[in-house]
């Protein structure tokens, strides 16, 4: 059966785990190593059973235990071309030997990972779809300024997606935050609200998702309960009901969230 898991979820760090009981990739590694490892043990999984891992962009918050994590595992890195640079400039990687660039689809033993491009304020952040051995889809997509076409292609017709809902925007614009800061938020190449993360889930719906993971909510400037009825309400207003035509959970931000099996 398969296993998703979004370990770490937020500004303070990002990894995901898909795959089954035996055996998975990671979605970034925005923590520290000993984190990653302890979050995988926890769940009865062998660090070294991670095929790969996947980064979507390098910042951070999405990488902070790589290098540490790679060295120990040898595990696979695949990122796009302009991730690959920034990680190595960043000191994410020692070098672009330790990175595989991913142009498109990457064949993993039981799974099919696909890369797509996001609008974030980055080299060249990405999205991923991880089709596993029984055909169930995972569609993830976290750090994005706007929903694009092409996000909202990669996503239809995934069993699971996990999306970004990273900000109510009048919490954000009567918080602490600097003006300047709230700008690159609420930009083109920001983070998706609560709002725009809503407006998309009804036709993600439609097209056969019945799993929804809402992630990297900001601690500052949303709440997980804010973030579900945003979804819940434009969901039912689409004439969509909780438990009937969907599951919906939001990521806390540290090693909380038990397994999705599905």
């Amino acid at each position: 059966m398969a296993r998703f898991c979004s370990l770490f979820s937020g500004s303070s760090g990002n990894c995901i785990y898909v795959g089954t009981a035996t055996a998975g990739i990671l979605i970034d590694a925005g923590v520290s190593a000993r984190r990653m490892e302890r979050a995988l043990t926890d769940r009865g999984l062998n660090p070294a059973a991670v095929k790969a891992i996947f980064v979507t962009h390098e910042h951070t918050d999405h990488t902070a235990g790589l290098r540490v994590f790679q060295k120990r595992y040898h595990t696979p890195v695949f990122a796009s071309a302009g991730t690959r640079h920034g990680l190595v400039e960043s000191g994410a990687l020692l070098s672009l030997e330790d990175c595989e660039v991913i142009k498109n689809t990457v064949e993993l033993d039981d799974f099919s990972v696909t890369s797509f491009r996001t609008s974030h304020d980055s080299l060249e952040s990405n999205g991923f779809c991880i089709t596993l051995a029984d055909d169930r889809r995972v569609g993830i997509a976290t750090d994005l300024g706007i929903m694009t076409d092409t996000v909202r292609e990669h996503l239809l017709g995934c069993d699971l997606i996990h999306i970004e809902s990273n900000h109510d925007i009048r919490m954000l614009e009567n918080g602490p935050y600097p003006y300047p800061l709230k700008r690159r938020v609420l930009s083109l190449t920001g983070h998706l609200s609560n709002d725009a993360c809503a407006a998309e889930l009804p036709v993600l719906v439609q097209n056969g998702t019945t799993r929804i993971s809402l992630g990297h909510l900001s601690r500052e400037n949303n709440l997980p309960m804010l973030a579900s009825e945003t979804s819940k309400e434009r969901l039912q207003s689409a004439g969509m009901c909780e438990n009937r035509d969907y599951l919906l959970d939001v990521a806390p931000p540290e090693n909380q969230n038990p397994y999705v099996l599905f």
